[in-house]
């Protein structure tokens, strides 16, 4: 992210928006053309659903997938200090502590 506040024009389920962020203009279109996806697919399930529900239950399913990876992410992180210990203990002497 760079220090210069951005504009991208974004339409999420048929709504127009300004975002304003630090984020460049593609990375914000492709997060709300992200988000957009999610609503339609609990919208396509569920027709009758007001679109702020959907909207919110997409949000907690997006945000169970960032649960999810930041969890996955953490093991391996997990794994390769592990790794690398076992590592470590294979390098001569010198060699362990760089």
């Amino acid at each position: 992210m760079s220090d210069k506040r951005h504009v991208a024009k974004v339409s999420i389920v048929g709504e127009e928006y300004g975002i304003r962020s630090d984020a460049t203009p593609e990375h914000t279109r492709a997060v709300a053309a992200y988000l957009d996806r999610e609503i339609r697919k609990v919208l396509a399930a569920n027709a009758l659903m007001e679109t702020h529900k959907a909207a919110i239950l997409a949000a907690m399913q997006i945000t169970d997938e960032l649960f999810r990876e930041r969890t996955s992410a953490r093991e391996v992180e997990d794994q390769l200090r592990a790794l690398a210990s076992e590592v470590r203990h294979m390098l001569p002497p010198a060699k362990r502590e760089a």
